[in-house]
């Protein structure tokens, strides 16, 4: 959903603030220097993941429990429509509306984000009630484990950027490269230069670059679960169905040490 719908039905969402940032940056910090009018801000190391560690990856799903309680006390319920946005081309709010989704509610990007936006900044935070938003399991059929994501007979997408799927560079986990067999779909580039997702022809040339076309099984995974979720709504957006995530990604998969690793730029 772009700016100009969001304007037409600000009265008929629930607007989320999902920004957070590999760096160490603290979002909320950025959410209060300024937001979106009217938008909560969803921590995601609080409600949107789980305690993190090698085995489970840095961002394992939360308990469906814990998802729940977060999305009450942002007054989101049932049957409320999310509308979530970043500052970076929703390659983080992704992880909400993937979340959301999965457990059966409505849920959008909003195209462009917080750079979209030519108006004034608020900085109070708006003063929404606890509502009731009943737990959820993750469905099994919208998940990946570590050998499903190893899987010759889906395509495996990576979403990290180039030099860590290659293994130039690697800020964070112990090892640098990919999973053998994955293809390289950076989700940073399935945006134009302002934050803007890339038109439907174009992201389904992107996909089927990679292997992804109209029945292809779709396993996507990042540094740890968060950015592919991108890939996950924007494949949806394409129609060419969901796919499914990988939620331990490269964090779990590289603390692995006896699984194999591939490196450079093919597969």
């Amino acid at each position: 959903m772009d700016m100009a719908w969001w304007h037409e039905h600000r009265a008929d969402v629930v607007l989320v603030d999902v920004r957070w940032y590999l760096d160490g940056r603290s979002g909320r910090e950025a959410y209060e220097r300024g937001h979106l009018p009217g938008a909560v801000f969803a921590d995601l190391d609080r409600w949107l993941a789980g305690p993190g560690s090698p085995a489970t990856g840095r961002h394992p799903l939360p308990d469906p429990a814990v998802f729940a309680q977060g999305m009450s006390q942002l007054g989101i319920a049932d049957d409320d429509t999310v509308l979530a946005y970043d500052d970076a081309g929703g390659v983080i709010a992704a992880r909400l509306v993937w979340m959301l989704r999965a457990t059966g509610h409505e849920a959008a990007l909003l195209d462009g984000g917080l750079d979209a936006y030519d108006g004034p900044l608020e900085q109070t935070t708006p003063s929404r009630a606890p509502t009731t938003f009943t737990p959820a399991p993750w469905p099994a059929d919208r998940l990946a484990d570590i050998d499903a994501a190893t899987d010759t007979s889906a395509t495996v997408l990576d979403a990290r950027d180039r030099n860590r799927y290659r293994g130039d560079h690697e800020p964070i986990d112990p090892r640098a490269g990919h999973i053998p067999g994955a293809r390289n779909l950076p989700c940073r580039e399935n945006v134009d230069g302002t934050g803007r997702i890339l038109p439907v022809a174009e992201l389904r040339r992107r996909f089927a670059d990679v292997g992804a076309e109209d029945g292809t099984s779709v396993v996507s995974y990042c540094g740890s679960g968060v950015t592919a979720c991108h890939t996950l709504v924007l494949l949806e957006h394409a129609g060419l169905g969901h796919g499914r995530l990988y939620p331990g990604s490269w964090s779990q998969y590289s603390h692995a040490a006896a699984r194999p690793i591939a490196v450079g730029d093919l597969g």
